[in-house]
């Protein structure tokens, strides 16, 4: 097995805004299941849909893909067999 390098601050720091982001949309999911024509919570979900994308895009750049099934591009080599992966840390 290969050692896993360490991992820089920026790497978790940006871990946990795309969470804290991405509960944001979970719990804006659930509410407008319930509420589908308010306007505000409509644009706080598109609001936050952007910052999740904005700040995958710059996890993806720094530090590999984040999902797979064509949702995360690969560079070239295959970087998929890189470690660890998100769900790992």
């Amino acid at each position: 097995m290969t050692q896993q390098k360490p991992l820089p601050d920026s790497y978790y720091q940006l871990m946990e805004q795309i969470q804290a982001v991405d509960f944001v949309l979970v719990e804006l999911t659930l509410y407008l299941d319930t509420h589908p024509h308010d306007l505000d919570a409509i644009k706080q979900f598109n609001q936050a849909a952007y910052e999740s994308r904005q700040l995958k895009n710059q996890f993806e750049e720094q530090f590999g893909p984040l999902m797979q099934y064509g949702q995360s591009y690969s560079s070239y080599p295959w970087n998929w067999k890189e470690a660890p992966w998100p769900w790992q840390v």
